[in-house]
């Protein structure tokens, strides 16, 4: 029998996250590189300095999304229990990419997944599906300060053919 969503989230100790969802960082690296470059939109020249890698714990339950958002570094999914989660990425080409994190591979379904620095991204559990838990690792690490919650109708504006869908995945 497979654990609950409830029972993940207080086994490792989740909290809500900004986005949506529960995380815990679980790795923030010793090593430090030097600050990414400056984005238009990122505020990391506050800090010269990142980790070199930082990990987390992510649930997400049916019902539930992480919010489209964009981050200034490389992001890594890996899946861990539950069902199939979908990431949906709006990269600069216009197109929307859906990538699904799970166990099925005759579905198409893959067990880790890289979204691209400054790339707008969202996910969500998969039609069907009552929880997803996974880990994400960042690299340069994870800091608040290079985390953007997207705008829904500047996204819009930004990507007006998949209008339906930020509208569903913003908040």
């Amino acid at each position: 029998m497979n654990p609950s969503a409830q029972a993940y989230i207080e086994a490792l100790q989740l909290s809500p996250h900004p986005e949506g969802g529960f995380y815990k960082e679980t790795y923030r690296s010793e090593c430090t590189v030097q600050s990414l470059p400056a984005t238009s939109w990122s505020s990391n020249q506050l800090s010269p300095v990142r980790a070199a890698s930082t990990g987390i714990y992510f649930l997400l339950e049916h019902g539930n999304f992480s919010a489209f958002h964009r981050i200034a570094s490389d992001e890594m999914w890996h899946f861990y229990a539950g069902d199939a989660l979908e990431v949906l990425e709006l990269p600069e080409t216009g197109e929307l990419v859906i990538t699904h994190l799970g166990t099925d591979l005759a579905k198409g379904e893959t067990f880790q997944h890289v979204v691209k620095a400054n790339t707008w991204f969202a996910s969500r559990v998969a039609p069907g599906g009552a929880y997803a838990l996974v880990g994400c690792t960042v690299a340069p690490g994870f800091d608040f300060s290079d985390f953007q919650l997207a705008d829904r109708v500047h996204l819009s504006n930004q990507f007006p053919k998949h209008t339906e869908v930020i509208a569903v995945l913003t908040r």
